[in-house]
């Protein structure tokens, strides 16, 4: 699926690439929550966090906007627990009927907050990224807690 960068977010992966030397695919900007989501390219995670946060805290300095993270997978499951994390995602499911859903299954109900985040900024930016990277017709994401059988 192609995507296009507006000017603003090229010149976001620009400060990123010479503050931490890490690559993003591709980066968000989220007004509604004040906030500036990077897909980071496989592997480059640990350098683009830095040690203890530190680059992250740079970039935040930098930019005046909270910075989050996401490493990128080519396998759409695994793209979606990264989204999710620190939350313990146990199950993805994916629709694939007229009506294209997400189903999340996390391991216990702290995690059930943890994947929605405060005041929905987790699950709207699981929103953001999947319409971006999947496709426009996932829109609906469901988080539910597992249940021990």
């Amino acid at each position: 699926m192609e995507r296009t960068i507006s000017f603003k977010e090229r010149r976001y992966i620009e400060e990123l690439r010479i503050l931490t030397k890490s690559t993003a695919i591709d980066c968000i900007i989220d007004d509604r929550f004040d906030r500036v989501i990077y897909i980071i390219q496989p592997g480059d995670m640990g350098i683009a966090i830095g040690k203890h946060g530190d680059n992250i805290r740079k970039m935040q300095k930098v930019l005046g906007k909270r910075i989050e993270m996401v490493e990128y997978t080519e396998d759409p499951t695994e793209f979606i627990r990264n989204i999710f994390k620190p939350a313990e995602v146990t199950a993805v499911h994916l629709s694939e009927n007229e009506h294209n859903g997400i189903g999340i299954t996390v391991r216990s109900k702290s995690d059930v907050g943890i994947a929605i985040g405060k005041g929905g900024c987790t699950i709207e930016k699981a929103r953001i990224i999947t319409r971006r990277f999947l496709g426009p017709d996932y829109g609906e994401i469901s988080v539910e807690e597992e249940h021990a059988a």
